[in-house]
């Protein structure tokens, strides 16, 4: 009887030992979900705002009509460029070129490296900035949550900064503008970041799939006239090499061997592979 009721006693409290452990990692996955996304809705307010001071200062009724009408022209000075002129219903083209589109020629030869980060802020019409912002709040406010504002902050915008040293260096016959860079950089980071924690997803090949089939369903989008698929490759591989460099999470069971006994716990909480890519990614981002 006292062998049977010691080895209940060790029974139990090795069930509530691991509930404990099990509890600790319900704990930490709840706190990871606690982040609350503020830094991309104020990006989208951001680019909401700067549009609307662009088409203010366009006034489309005070330029000169070569190409037709104004679109809505009871929007007053806030009315479109004819369509024949921008078929995104926006400004003109002389207008972001005004205000800090990416121009290649100024921004080697007129010294105006500015425009490489001003141009991301931008956005040819209401359609190209609708687009932008359902990907942005789509793709942004996940990764906010789960990695804080301070990663994503700096993911997007580097990677925006990288797509337009990319598109400048290339397209040099027309201005480039949108944050298209920018959310390609967070489709890259989310790439890295499954890459590098792999061994915590448990649908591994079918979240991979599918984030696959989005970035290539995007790339071939900027095969389309008028879309700048040089911000969007240079921001890709911007954001995917910053993802291996800061959102690296501790591998799985590090949490649950911690827990343990001094003798049993896990020196690293990071495997050899993931210090590997860290490297790698650090490197290839100071050479580019």
């Amino acid at each position: 009887m006292g062998g049977e009721d010691l080895e209940s006693r060790g029974s139990k409290g090795r069930a509530g030992y691991a509930g404990r452990i099990a509890y600790n990692t319900d704990l930490l996955k709840f706190k990871e979900k606690r982040w609350t996304s503020w830094l991309i809705p104020m990006f989208v307010i951001a680019n909401v705002a700067v549009f609307v001071v662009v088409m203010f200062v366009n006034n489309c009724p005070e330029k000169p009509k070569v190409s037709g009408n104004c679109v809505g022209k009871f929007l007053g000075r806030f009315s479109f460029q004819p369509l024949r002129e921008n078929p995104l219903l926006g400004p003109s083209s002389s207008t972001l070129e005004k205000l800090g589109g990416l121009e290649w020629y100024k921004v080697v030869h007129g010294h105006e490296g500015w425009r490489l980060v001003t141009c991301m802020w931008l956005h040819a019409g209401v359609l190209h900035l609708l687009a932008n912002m359902l990907s942005l709040v789509f793709i942004g406010i996940r990764l906010e949550q789960q990695f804080g504002f301070v990663r994503i902050a700096i993911i997007y915008l580097i990677s925006g900064f990288g797509g337009s040293i990319l598109s400048a260096l290339f397209l040099r016959s027309s201005i480039s503008v949108g944050a298209s860079g920018a959310l390609f950089g967070l489709l890259g980071a989310m790439l890295s970041e499954l890459i590098t924690n792999w061994t915590i997803y448990s649908n591994k090949f079918a979240a991979l799939v599918t984030l696959v089939v989005i970035i290539a369903i995007n790339l071939a989008v900027g095969l389309l006239p008028h879309v700048d698929n040089y911000a969007h490759i240079g921001g890709f591989l911007t954001g995917f090499f910053l993802g291996f460099v800061l959102l690296v999470r501790p591998q799985f069971g590090w949490l649950e061997r911690n827990n343990l006994p001094p003798a049993s716990r896990k020196k690293s909480k990071y495997n050899a592979f993931q210090y590997i890519l860290w490297l790698i990614a650090v490197v290839l981002l100071i050479a580019g």
